[in-house]
């Protein structure tokens, strides 16, 4: 029983290392792939020129930003995401009956069947609902340029981990960008980021308390009546 229990909670530990998906150089190498792809080709030069637009000292009189494989980029990071939803319903419904004898032949008195019955109905039902979710995140994370497309489009990758009261939080950010959209002082917006990836995820306390258990536990727990 022993080493039958040992061997569920190994395959489940497998299952649960596993499901946490590729390492991030399979992403990061499945994040270029696919950005070169979507990249216009470079234009057509005739060869033997000397003179090569994507030099270094092609543009002399430039800001310092951010051009080559390397180089360090400030991300400001601002998206405010609201979302609402409402609805009304109501409905009436009424129902009335009633029935008797007004008269009888010869000198019979009607006062006892003047109302033989009498039915009524009323129905009412009136709902309201209302959702609204709201999601702002704000903040600056320095990463570096990890590629130059042919178009001249810069690959920029941003990566930062924080350490706190035994909870970790890690941002990944990547997303191709302009060189014109970069600001004199080498920062740019995330709304001016295309083939945007942003992820936020934790690993902690918190997170292993807030996050579902995985669908094996969860089998097991529908079973024992959990």
């Amino acid at each position: 029983m022993k080493r039958s229990l040992a061997c569920l909670l190994i395959v489940i530990a497998g299952w649960l290392s596993a499901s946490d998906g590729p390492p991030r150089d399979a992403n990061l190498e499945k994040y270029l792939a696919r950005v070169r792809i979507a990249d216009t080709p470079p234009a057509t030069q005739s060869p033997g020129s000397i003179w090569v637009d994507s030099g270094r000292m092609a543009s002399l009189t430039t800001d310092y930003k951010a051009r080559t494989a390397g180089d360090l980029i400030t991300v400001l990071v601002v998206q405010d995401v609201t979302a609402s939803n409402g609805g009304t319903v109501g409905t009436s419904r009424s129902f009335s009956a009633s029935s008797g004898v007004n008269s009888l032949p010869g000198k019979l008195r009607t006062g006892g069947v003047t109302n033989l019955f009498g039915l009524q109905s009323v129905e009412t039902l009136s709902g309201k609902g209302a959702a609204t979710t709201t999601s702002t995140l704000r903040t600056s994370l320095a990463g570096r340029v990890i590629a130059v497309l042919p178009s001249g489009n810069l690959v920029i990758e941003a990566q930062r981990s924080i350490t706190m009261n035994n909870e970790r939080q890690t941002i990944v950010l990547r997303g191709v960008v302009r060189p014109g959209d970069v600001g004199p002082d080498n920062t740019i917006v995330t709304n001016a980021i295309g083939n945007l990836e942003f992820e936020l995820r934790g690993k902690g306390v918190i997170s292993d308390g807030v996050r579902p258990p995985h669908p094996v536990l969860r089998a097991i727990l529908r079973i024992l009546n959990f």
